[in-house]
């Protein structure tokens, strides 16, 4: 059985984000530690070097051999965007990512270049009802 590679650490997310290049990257990641952490009631964690994850599930893949734990709620903030998990997918959001801004996605990532790109109010509900639809399904 495959396991997952990126893992809970004890790193300090704080350090991380003061780690980071550039003032912008900085503030927004600020920003949504406080939005993620307010939102979840959960608090901050490092998973692997770059991904701060609030929550947890234990996950079986359907593709592959791979299970482990992962997030409820995270986000990255990657040289080239901010990457927003959305454990259940961005199909069930297409009504608020009409109102959001100026964004790309995957199947379940949303990339911002800053948040001033955004309305944070309709991100903040994106993010709110991801995550309790995720704790709902992997609870």
């Amino acid at each position: 059985m495959s396991e997952i590679k990126t893992k809970v650490t004890d790193e300090s997310v704080t350090d991380f984000i003061n780690s980071l290049a550039g003032e912008t990257k900085r503030t927004d990641s600020f920003i949504l530690l406080e939005m993620f952490s307010r939102i979840t009631g959960e608090k901050p964690r490092m998973w692997g070097p770059s991904i701060i994850g609030f929550g947890v599930y234990h996950f079986k893949s359907e593709r592959s051999s791979q299970e482990g734990d992962w997030p409820l709620a995270a986000f990255s903030p990657r040289k080239q965007s901010l990457t927003l998990y959305i454990m259940d997918g961005l199909d069930n959001y297409k009504d608020l990512l009409k109102l959001l801004g100026k964004y790309k996605t995957t199947k379940a990532c949303l990339y911002i270049n800053k948040l001033s790109d955004v309305n944070l109010e309709v991100l903040e509900k994106l993010v709110k009802k991801s995550f309790t639809e995720s704790k709902k399904k992997y609870s």
